[in-house]
């Protein structure tokens, strides 16, 4: 579950206009003109004991409002071990070790989740907490906090250099921790509507109906 989230921390709804005068973060800045957005990136994992759980490549393509690309899998692997779209109906999530699509109604499935941030339903600081945090590694840091106590996340941390998104912290409420970092990054780039299309792969079960 925690690999299928930590993407909807990264590109968020508007803030409310009397906001952006008193809280003009490095985040406010990075998202306003957001249109669109893609990147590779590395992810590790470490449990709560500090353990490693593993390492992973994949890419992340977003356009704003609310639709999404976000795969990843074993460094060097020739195909995606994971992939999440959402399409702005629906949100599918295809894990191949296991065969099996899952899909939700893409309201639904996002507003009970960090994915508000994505959607561009909720006013960030409505849902989120948000706060600037002592600059370190050459980049300058971004706390989000969730306000529901049913989300998924504990926190996350976002570290720029510049106006440009290139590190993610993410912690559970687990105690396992995710880092994320960005490279071949492209702000605003045009992008085809088959990037968001999904179709389950022959043979994988499918949990859930799609919204027509």
């Amino acid at each position: 579950m925690l690999r299928r989230l930590v993407v909807v921390v990264l590109l968020c709804c508007g803030v409310w206009p009397l906001q952006a005068m008193a809280q003009d973060t490095v985040l406010d800045r990075f998202l306003a003109g957001l249109g669109s957005w893609q990147a590779d990136f590395t992810q590790t994992m470490t449990d709560a004991r500090g353990r490693s759980r593993g390492r992973e490549q994949g890419r992340l393509v977003v356009q704003r409002p609310g639709r999404f690309r976000w795969q990843t899998g074993p460094v060097a692997a020739a195909e995606p071990a994971q992939v999440m779209v959402a399409d702005g109906r629906n949100l599918w999530f295809f894990d191949r070790d296991v065969e099996q699509v899952t899909v939700k109604p893409a309201n639904a499935a996002l507003t009970v989740t960090p994915a508000t941030l994505l959607a561009g339903t909720v006013p960030l600081r409505s849902a989120f907490a948000i706060s600037e945090l002592p600059r370190r590694d050459g980049l300058d840091w971004i706390r989000v906090a969730p306000l529901r106590s049913d989300a998924e996340f504990r926190e996350t941390r976002l570290g720029f250099r510049g106006l440009e998104l290139r590190r993610m912290e993410l912690d559970d409420k687990l105690g396992q921790k995710v880092l994320i970092v960005f490279e071949r990054i492209e702000r605003n780039p045009t992008l085809a509507e088959t990037v968001f299309r999904f179709e389950p792969p022959p043979g994988a079960d499918l949990i859930g109906t799609p919204v027509r």
